[in-house]
């Protein structure tokens, strides 16, 4: 169940991110709305998660994962460079994750 509540956190974030880019600095109502939503829902499954997973596990996982997906979304959606050094990048993120659950998620 803890990992289910995860991954819904780590998919509210990176909505809420996403729409934060279309807000245009919070001018614009929907996408202002969305992020605020997002945001409120990514950080109370989070606080969920914790009941069951550990800290550092669960932060790292969210933080890892949601910062992956949304540089991947840059890429794929919005017109941002895909670089080696960037995709590099993000395979070290992902990279770290899964050490960090290797090395004892629970």
């Amino acid at each position: 169940m803890g990992y289910a509540l995860l991954a819904a956190a780590i998919a509210a974030e990176v909505a809420g991110t996403t729409a934060m880019k279309y807000s245009e600095g919070f001018s614009k109502l929907w996408p202002s709305l969305i992020t605020v939503v997002g945001y409120a829902l990514a950080f109370t499954l989070l606080a969920q998660t914790l009941k069951t997973l550990s800290i550092g596990t669960a932060y790292a996982i969210w933080a890892g994962i949601g910062t992956a997906a949304v540089a991947a979304i840059g890429m794929l959606f919005m017109g941002e460079p895909a670089g080696l050094l960037k995709i590099t990048g993000i395979a070290l993120v992902i990279a770290g994750v899964v050490v960090l659950n290797l090395g004892g998620a629970h």
